[in-house]
């Protein structure tokens, strides 16, 4: 899952509104570079964010991620793109006795930088082209803010520091679920609605190698089972609502007849 972040949540996990007719895609989940009219919002997601103008030194200081900065864009790994096997292929998991290599560590710092730079709140190892069971996902302040205050009370969604989770596993806490847009950082420019269980339990190890566990609930939960998904070879796009796949351009129209409503199920 994979969550892009302002209108891309790996998530690019977008949260959208409940209002019937104010679909507003947000700057989460997570995906369409940054425009100059709103942000992306980061996933699994998303990875959508509230529609929010860009001042023009805000647009300056993100203009190198566009190609139109002096900066140089830093030495990362690409984005793999819906249609490419590793994809679409469960990935193997990570021997424990490795996690404290530098190849394993280098991966993990480059899904971060990846992340970050799409931006996103969540990014899954295959995205990068590398078919291991690592995940990492993070939501800030800053990445929520541009939802309104309505989106992010009903997507139960709150800031986290940065995860960095090795050979997950995923279990459901409840059998409540809700339905809410979800994006891809591998599936550009489109949107659909998934519906996903809003408590979970996750385990595995941390870049150091040590046990961890992960209680969610919420979007939090939302973006763990996105990128989990992805080590399963499974994009959103195979979970979504069908009716409601669209491009982002179209996040503001009203959903079809017979579509679910947005919200908890």
């Amino acid at each position: 899952m994979a969550m892009e972040t302002i209108h891309r949540f790996s998530l690019r996990l977008l949260p959208i509104s409940l209002a019937p007719k104010q679909f507003k895609p947000a700057p989460m989940f997570y995906q369409t570079r940054i425009p100059t009219t709103r942000p992306e919002s980061p996933t699994l997601l998303p990875f959508s964010p509230t529609r929010k103008t860009h001042s023009s030194s805000a647009i300056t200081k993100a203009g190198w991620l566009l190609g139109l900065g002096e900066k140089k864009k830093p030495d990362v790994p690409t984005i793999v793109k819906a249609g490419d096997p590793v994809l679409h292929e469960p990935a193997r998991e990570v021997d424990p006795k490795e996690i404290g290599s530098e190849k394993i560590q280098k991966i993990i710092d480059d899904m971060v930088k990846v992340m970050r730079l799409a931006p996103g709140v969540g990014l899954a190892a295959p995205q990068i082209g590398v078919p291991l069971k690592i995940i990492v996902l993070e939501d800030t302040k800053e990445y929520i803010s541009y939802q309104t205050k309505e989106e992010v009370k009903a997507q139960d969604r709150h800031s986290f520091d940065l995860l960095v989770i090795l050979n997950p596993k995923l279990k459901k806490k409840s059998n409540r679920t809700a339905l809410f847009f979800e994006g891809c950082l591998s599936v550009d420019g489109y949107r659909a609605m998934v519906e996903r269980y809003l408590d979970v339990e996750v385990t595995g190890f941390d870049r150091n190698g040590q046990p961890i566990k992960v209680d969610a609930k919420g979007w939090q939960a939302r973006i763990l089972q996105h990128e989990c998904d992805h080590l399963e070879g499974t994009l959103y796009v195979d979970k979504m609502v069908r009716k409601t796949f669209r491009i982002t351009e179209n996040l503001d129209l009203p959903l079809a007849e017979g579509c679910p409503k947005l919200g908890v199920c």
